[in-house]
């Protein structure tokens, strides 16, 4: 989907990929997740009127994929659900199809504008309009509509509407660094003891921008064991 300058998740996932040169994979998507994340942080101001709600829903749902792609790319010991899996694996697939379709929509483009009108000699003379090839009533139509619907109905995966919860990178970041600040030393398991995966993913994340500003040290003694965290 594009409205002027706003492309669709998809779209832009593409476009941050083949920007890169990159194939599309797993290791691609874990980066682009920030560029990808940096575009939904603008994406609500660069749309004309705001950004629809159900396209926002689009994005965070893609936004939520890339971001259980990046951390078990950092953390490969992370140990995903099957469901978790299968998302990851879908959105690669998506994407490869996607690709296939744009390609293929510039040929259609290129063929189309090479027979862009069609004549039937036997509406000559005939006033402008719309006339069909063979007698419908509206009650034809009124079925073709109701069995077209039928049949779409079987192929179409039905969807299910939930309830998305949305955690704030930088309000976790903030809560992080406010705890880093009262304690000598804290303890990763500490911070996420109790919390949900998603949240645990977003703490680790805030840990990694903390680490790279150099506002923390981290140690771990051995691998797989507790992570310890203080302030520089």
């Amino acid at each position: 989907m594009r409205i002027q300058s706003f492309a669709g998740p998809l779209d832009k996932l593409l476009e941050l990929i083949e920007a890169r040169e990159l194939p599309i994979t797993s290791v691609s998507l874990s980066e682009v997740t920030a560029d990808f994340l940096g575009y939904l942080k603008t994406l609500q101001a660069e749309t004309p009127g705001g950004a629809h709600p159900k396209i926002l829903t689009d994005f965070i749902s893609v936004a939520s994929k890339l971001i259980l792609i990046k951390s078990h790319t950092l953390l490969p010991q992370l140990v995903l659900a099957p469901e978790e899996k299968a998302e990851m694996a879908e959105l690669e697939g998506k994407l490869r199809i996607y690709r296939e379709l744009k390609s293929a929509e510039k040929i259609i483009k290129q063929m189309w504008a090479k027979n862009v009108s069609f004549g039937r000699d036997a509406l000559i003379g005939l006033p402008a309009g719309f006339y069909m090839s063979q007698a419908l009533s509206a009650n034809d139509l009124a079925q073709m509509v109701a069995r077209l619907t039928e049949e779409l109905a079987g192929i179409i995966a039905k969807t299910e509407e939930g309830q998305v919860v949305m955690i704030n990178f930088e309000e976790k970041l903030k809560e992080l660094m406010t705890r880093v600040d009262k304690t000598i030393s804290s303890s990763f398991n500490e911070i996420v003891h109790g919390k949900e995966r998603t949240e645990v993913i977003v703490l680790f994340l805030a840990i990694l921008h903390l680490l790279k500003d150099s506002l923390v040290r981290v140690t771990q003694e051995k691998d797989f064991e507790d992570i310890s965290i203080v302030k520089n």
